[in-house]
């Protein structure tokens, strides 16, 4: 199997071109090239494959063999897989995805492409859509109510978290500023989240400390991968919710472990723009 190891931030992927041979099994291969010491390494496997509703379709598979919906480094990196291997010239890219189609701009330097933006689509923000089980809270939480600083006990201890999902569910919670980022315990707390009755489907658990109103520091712990260096739906989840909470403005740059990314939400259109990097890492064949 031919393949190129991608990373939009340091969220990485091994990346695949299917457009013109399936590859079976994808669930086992997944588990197989992420790992670390016995296989290829990353967070994931993604396919790119032909599409009848946009330019291509991308089919991804966590770490662990479960299927993802989106992933908004992934997809950047997808943009530059197809530009960069001339599978199409064009620079504004549809890409179909299981919870729909999303639109790329690539931004090109010298013949390839540097950054993207991606259009991410409208949050969802109603509990029954994200999803989210709303008898799990200390608050009474209807399933057609937002999720916005509800209180819910994990692990022994209470915290306040906002829901969103940007086509897969994340749970936000903010740390305080006295907290060192670095040193925080999400190995521990992440699973926890991550398979708390409240997210029938597990969740994306992004942790947050605000710097200011155009800038916030970010952690983040991925169902079925563990922590990454950087998830583009979190991002985009994290600032649609900081600016719910009043926390911060509709357009600020995230800082991940990986690196850095400018997340706006247009709300009078409802759509959140994503604008970050997509680095080719290197290409391999593995039996």
């Amino acid at each position: 199997m031919e393949f190129v190891k991608m990373h939009g931030c340091g969220n990485d992927y091994v990346y695949v071109d299917c457009t013109t041979k399936e590859l079976e099994n994808p669930e086992q291969v997944a588990i197989r090239v992420s790992d670390r010491h016995f296989g290829i390494g990353s967070d994931g496997l993604i396919l790119i494959k032909s599409s009848d509703k946009a330019d291509f379709f991308m089919d991804m598979y966590n770490a662990d063999g479960s299927r993802g919906k989106m992933c908004g480094n992934g997809i950047r990196c997808v943009g530059k897989f197809v530009y960069d291997n001339g599978l199409t010239d064009k620079t504004t890219v549809q890409i179909d995805t299981l919870s729909g189609i999303k639109t790329l701009q690539l931004h090109i330097e010298n013949g390839k492409v540097a950054t993207a933006t991606v259009d991410m689509g409208a949050p969802i923000l109603t509990a029954e859509q994200i999803p989210v089980n709303t008898a799990a809270f200390a608050e009474a939480v209807q399933p057609q109510d937002t999720v916005i600083a509800k209180r819910i006990t994990v692990g022994g201890k209470e915290y306040e978290v906002t829901c969103v999902s940007m086509g897969n569910p994340h749970a936000i919670v903010y740390l305080d500023n006295s907290v060192d980022m670095k040193q925080f315990d999400i190995e521990k707390i992440g699973p926890l989240f991550e398979n708390h009755p409240a997210f029938p489907e597990k969740v994306n658990t992004e942790f947050i400390q605000v710097v200011d109103g155009t800038h916030l520091n970010m952690r983040v712990w991925e169902r079925g991968s563990g922590e990454t260096y950087a998830c583009g739906t979190g991002a985009c989840a994290s600032l649609v919710a900081t600016v719910l909470n009043h926390k911060c403005k509709e357009e600020a740059t995230l800082h991940l472990l990986g690196g850095d990314l400018k997340i706006q939400w247009d709300r009078q259109k409802n759509t959140v723009l994503m604008e970050g990097p997509a680095t080719t890492v290197f290409r391999g064949t593995i039996e």
